[in-house]
């Protein structure tokens, strides 16, 4: 499930990619695509860290590609274990709606990233992830889980404020949220309602086959219900 846009980012051989929280590793998979790159993941999951190593150490999973270096690392986000100036390119995407010091996170992101170079940041966007919200408790108050929602202007200034400048927004995943939505709605933890896992596999259908028609309704619907908001900046 890709949520940043690589095509639009003008990659350079030799650059380093930093992917903050990059849990089960998509965006280090999509990222180490490219020639001439390193992609550095980091996360606080150990246990998924491991599962992430031993894929990416198998040629099906992650093939070999010139001159393409990866690491991944368990490391905390708002100590990061980088000198200043280190990154081409931050990925940040569905992290910062979980971390309690988001303020210090930033700085670190700032801090690691080169100048005038691209930080991406993706969150649940306000409408889909507010329904969630309202529909379960158990959703919203998941041991782990999302500990804010943020609106457009809101995570905007708040971006802005950390000396970063927006040059491109958008949504993604539309397709993804009447599933969590009829999740909420019969409980996030249940695994026995014949709705819900039948339209799981269709998520999975489209991961995995990508099929013309649900690319077409998702990006036909992402304006609307995407679920999640995807902001691209530049360190100034």
């Amino acid at each position: 499930m890709i949520t940043v846009d690589f095509n639009r980012l003008h990659l350079r051989p030799g650059d380093r990619i930093l992917d903050l929280g990059c849990g089960s590793g998509r965006h280090v998979r999509h990222a180490g695509d490219r020639d001439n790159v390193t992609v550095i993941g980091v996360d606080v999951n150990f246990p998924q860290l491991k599962t992430l190593h031993r894929e990416l150490t198998q040629d099906r999973a992650c093939p070999p590609r010139k001159n393409r270096a990866w690491g991944i690392g368990a490391a905390d986000a708002a100590c990061l274990p980088f000198k200043s100036g280190s990154f081409d390119l931050v990925i940040c995407s569905e992290v910062l709606e979980h971390i309690d010091a988001h303020e210090t996170v930033m700085a670190e992101i700032r801090r690691v990233l080169k100048k005038n170079r691209d930080l991406v940041v993706s969150v649940p966007r306000f409408f889909p992830e507010f329904i969630c919200w309202g529909l379960s408790k158990t959703y919203r108050h998941t041991e782990g889980g999302h500990i804010r929602i943020y609106r457009n202007r809101g995570i905007s200034r708040f971006l802005t404020g950390h000396g970063f400048g927006i040059w491109r927004k958008s949504h993604a995943h539309s397709l993804h949220s009447p599933y969590w939505w009829l999740k909420c709605l019969v409980g996030p933890d249940r695994s026995d309602v014949p709705l819900v896992n039948l339209y799981h596999r269709l998520l999975v259908y489209d991961l995995m086959e990508n099929p013309r028609v649900t690319r077409f309704l998702e990006k036909l619907l992402n304006p609307l219900m995407g679920k999640s908001l995807v902001i691209y900046l530049k360190k100034e």
